[in-house]
């Protein structure tokens, strides 16, 4: 199958879309604390989504986990699980900072370390800027990283323009301190990911070799990755849980037990927030087979959708009330810039998909 870069952009777009809107349902969850249906619809994220989709769309994955080298999956487990730490720490960005500032922070150091990185350790990045479609790729992933700039400087502003009664009211437990701290370690920690896909390509050429389709053959990739994040996670909540009595109270055998607690609305609603946020790598996977010899940029065009996505998110959700022109400016032009960065990196794409 021949790539399509437009149909590549696209497809990480929809992947954008459903990372920026994971969030969602877990505000629908009542009295469970962040630990109990972190984990919970994690494991909806990181065990259930994956094999369903991997037993669904490819062929004999289990034959291709037996024929992958051991130290292939034990690489693409260890970044995974690092890459969790991560996701945890994304989730207190969203507690504390909101998803317009959350977002932007950490994606925008997401970005740059998880696309940049990857090339320069395998050497690449020379032989990508020597061609002009490289530069223009390049170039959309510079412009990439301004618009998320330009997002992060407008929630910047939006924090010392709000009073805290109105930054409590759209965000409950706001803490720009601790929530600037969480969303840069998240930002390097999450770029993990590239490095796991990259590690984890051999699953992906196995399942090719076994007759899997190649919009879908980065599937099995993501159950291995996703694997060592979900232990990571689930170590990290249950220690919390088992520290907390309020969280212990959460327990759904407890609310099973008492009914104290919606538990079947809250473990749908999670459920529902876990399959969305699978949906973005399941995207991911297939647009990454779309982008051609620059499949780098993937990352990218993700990061940027997902921070795109997020601000239109948040200004629905009012955070942005009350915050003066010039910072509403600058959201927009961000927004705009984003916009053009996919534009670019697609075309840059494009030209080498046509250059053949």
């Amino acid at each position: 199958m021949t790539p399509s870069p437009i149909m590549g952009v696209a497809l990480h777009w929809l992947g954008g879309l459903a990372a920026s809107s994971f969030y969602l349902p877990f505000r629908r969850v009542k009295r469970w604390s962040w630990e109990t249906y972190w984990i919970v619809g994690g494991f909806f994220s990181w065990i259930f989504a994956p094999w369903v989709g991997v037993l669904a769309l490819t062929h004999d994955f289990v034959g291709v986990l037996g024929r992958t080298p051991g130290d292939v999956l034990f690489q693409s487990w260890l970044l995974g699980a690092l890459w969790g730490i991560g996701g945890l720490t994304f989730g207190l960005s969203m507690r504390y900072l909101g998803m317009s500032l959350g977002y932007g922070v950490a994606l925008g150091t997401c970005s740059v370390c998880g696309t940049l990185l990857p090339p320069i350790v395998r050497g690449d990045i020379g032989a990508i800027a020597a061609s002009s479609a490289g530069r223009i790729t390049l170039l959309g992933i510079i412009v990439a990283a301004l618009g998320i700039a330009l997002s992060a400087i407008a929630g910047w502003r939006k924090e010392r323009e709000l009073p805290a009664a109105l930054k409590q009211a759209t965000i409950r437990e706001f803490d720009f301190r601790k929530g600037m701290l969480v969303a840069l370690s998240c930002g390097v920690l999450s770029a993990c990911m590239a490095f796991a896909l990259d590690a984890a390509a051999p699953l992906a050429t196995l399942s090719a070799a076994a007759g899997t389709p190649p919009l879908w053959t980065g599937l099995p990739k993501l159950v291995v990755i996703l694997a060592g994040g979900f232990c990571s996670n689930a170590l990290w909540c249950f220690v919390l849980i088992s520290r907390s009595r309020a969280t212990r109270e959460d327990a759904v055998v407890d609310t099973l037990s008492n009914h104290k607690m919606p538990w079947f609305a809250n473990l749908l609603f999670c459920a529902l927030a876990g399959v969305t946020w699978y949906l973005q790598f399941f995207f991911y996977t297939m647009g990454e087979t779309q982008m051609g010899k620059f499949g780098f940029s993937s990352w990218t065009l993700h990061m940027a959708s997902i921070v795109l996505f997020s601000t239109i998110w948040g200004l629905l959700f009012k955070e942005w009330r009350g915050t003066l022109p010039a910072t509403r400016w600058f959201i927009a032009a961000g927004i705009a810039v984003l916009i053009m960065s996919t534009l670019i990196v697609g075309f840059g794409n494009h030209r080498v998909a046509s250059n053949g």
